[in-house]
């Protein structure tokens, strides 16, 4: 029980640290916003102290989550996922910066048709499948071990007329890129920027993948200071602008493209 409720604190993001720019992420302390953490007490800037609070189930936000199954409409067609946090974990739910993604594609604001398209970090597939319904020929990757889960979501889901449009690939961000020679029209990322370890290897996939031409969305809530630190490598290589803010949910989508040689 006890590591089930630390598990939940980690993911809900309550901690005090460095940046306390939102409510939803961390527990503000009484110290200047430059300072935020227990800087006065001769805690380094990089420290990190956790809030515990009491948990009450019937305010539990990651509750969606425990949801066998959640239904989406986009583009005249119900998608049904299943979910399996308890087995897969984050890789078998769907979060909120997948479904804000879907909804900017759906409205109109990416062309698709006919373009190829890779999604990174597909997880449930729901962006890749809604890029596919919108006319792209797309390419939805994970880790290996996320790949059944995936392919049978996509499955269940694509009329039997756009199955050959979409395909499910193992794509291991920190393994070898050979597999994929060709570059793509549109990359596409929800939530996939939450591990600074892989930082450098998803700038380097991402970069592997794109020309000059390629789009790339990025949609995200920044939880930490850490999540920043990808925008700017990530600006280093690519124009990097924000299109679209999602208030209510927190979630930002960001548009790159390949700075000329």
């Amino acid at each position: 029980m006890f590591s089930t409720f630390i598990t939940r604190l980690a993911l809900i993001g309550i901690f005090i640290r460095g940046d306390c720019s939102g409510i939803h992420h961390c527990v503000k302390s009484n110290f200047d916003d430059n300072s935020c953490t227990a800087a006065k007490e001769g805690l380094k800037s990089d420290e990190l102290t956790m809030a515990l609070v009491p948990y009450d189930a019937n305010k539990d936000i990651l509750a969606i989550f425990n949801k066998p199954e959640r239904v989406f409409h986009f583009a005249g067609k119900e998608l049904k996922i299943p979910q399996d946090w308890n087995n897969l974990g984050v890789a078998a739910v769907v979060w909120d910066a997948a479904v804000v993604l879907s909804e900017y594609l759906e409205a109109g604001h990416v062309h698709l048709e006919g373009k190829r398209v890779i999604e990174l970090g597909a997880g449930s597939g729901l962006v890749g499948m809604v890029a596919t319904l919108l006319g792209a020929e797309t390419i939805l990757t994970d880790q290996e071990k996320a790949i059944p889960y995936l392919t049978k979501v996509v499955t269940s889901n694509l009329p039997e007329e756009l199955k050959g449009k979409s395909e499910v690939k193992a794509l291991d961000w920190q393994g070898n890129l050979e597999s994929y020679q060709e570059t793509f029209d549109v990359i596409l990322g929800a939530d996939i920027i939450y591990i600074e370890d892989t930082f450098p290897d998803l700038l380097r996939t991402i970069e592997h993948l794109s020309n000059e031409e390629t789009l790339v969305y990025i949609s995200c809530r920044i939880r930490y200071t850490r999540d920043s630190n990808f925008l700017k490598m990530f600006s280093d290589v690519f124009e990097l602008k924000k299109v679209h803010v999602d208030r209510q949910r927190d979630i930002t989508i960001y548009k790159g493209r390949k700075k000329p040689k």
